[in-house]
């Protein structure tokens, strides 16, 4: 950490625009001057994973080529594995390439696009594999995200406190604590809320922000508020997979009629956990039907 004190931190503001999914404003202010070559590399990385989270994936692809340092590789590996199913496999086996590589297997990015890739997988075994060892903020966060997914809060909070020493205040610190009360759940729902909505005040409120507010009023029951807060967030990103499966279950507790946004969800993101879920549901429902029959 003292090295990032010895001077002013030139990505400060870089980094805090992607955490909090202002990523058009990331690319757009990217351009920083008297960089150092690893800050460069980071800038590189940052702006290419704002594009992925935009879905240009081939845009990423085009623009990385085969010279580019080890952390750009593994960036430009996430958005091929994004890309479609036709190109995980071998954006998995290239990754593990990579990771085999005891000069370069090591490097935080690649454990970061690793341990993504992995969650997407569902294989938080391996996931944590590259993941668990931390060293920067940013994998401590995902680290959070998985012991989450694994129905570990016991864990994710061992974790967020170990960010708290580092940093209480870091833009990741808070989204980790906001995503731990939302799964803890009861009471801690409105400490989430109110990590929300202090970014919607300090920040350019974005899709992810709006998402985060949206989802602690449906634990809190206030579903017109959840409506309203996921169609601004429509307006900002129309095609946003979270927004369109929040508003699908918002409506379906409105009473209202989710179709449009389940079509929209199944169209671009086919893969998405609602769009499998509701997919199951159908299958069970004919399977039902046809014994009926």
């Amino acid at each position: 950490m003292a090295a990032v004190a010895a001077g002013p931190d030139h990505l400060f503001n870089l980094r805090n625009n992607f955490y909090l999914g202002a990523y058009q404003a990331a690319i757009n202010n990217s351009e920083l001057p008297n960089l150092s070559p690893d800050d460069a590399v980071e800038r590189d990385c940052l702006v290419f994973r704002s594009y992925i989270a935009l879905g240009s994936y081939q845009l990423v692809i085009n623009e990385i080529d085969a010279s580019a340092a080890t952390p750009l590789q593994a960036v430009k590996l996430l958005a091929l594995y994004l890309s479609g199913p036709d190109y995980r496999e071998s954006a998995i086996s290239s990754l593990k390439e990579l990771l085999a590589d005891p000069a370069i297997g090591n490097n935080p990015i690649l454990r970061l696009i690793a341990g993504t890739v992995f969650m997407h997988e569902q294989d938080y075994n391996e996931a944590l594999k590259h993941t668990n060892a931390g060293g920067t903020m940013e994998l401590n966060a995902l680290n959070i995200q998985i012991f989450l997914k694994m129905h570990r809060s016991d864990y994710a909070e061992r974790q967020l406190r170990v960010m708290q020493q580092v940093d209480e205040d870091h833009t990741l610190t808070q989204l980790a604590n906001a995503w731990l009360n939302l799964a803890v759940g009861g009471s801690k729902i409105q400490e989430a809320y109110l990590i929300f909505q202090d970014f919607s005040e300090k920040s350019q409120v974005t899709s992810l922000i709006l998402n985060g507010k949206a989802v602690c009023c449906m634990h809190m029951g206030n579903f017109d508020e959840a409506e309203s807060l996921l169609v601004e967030a429509l307006t900002k990103d129309a095609k946003d997979p979270e927004t369109l499966a929040n508003l699908v279950v918002c409506y379906l507790h409105l009473g209202k009629s989710p179709s449009r946004f389940l079509s929209q969800l199944k169209l671009g993101h086919p893969d998405h956990v609602l769009v499998k879920r509701a997919a199951a549901a159908e299958e069970g429902f004919d399977r039902a039907i046809q014994s009926v029959a």
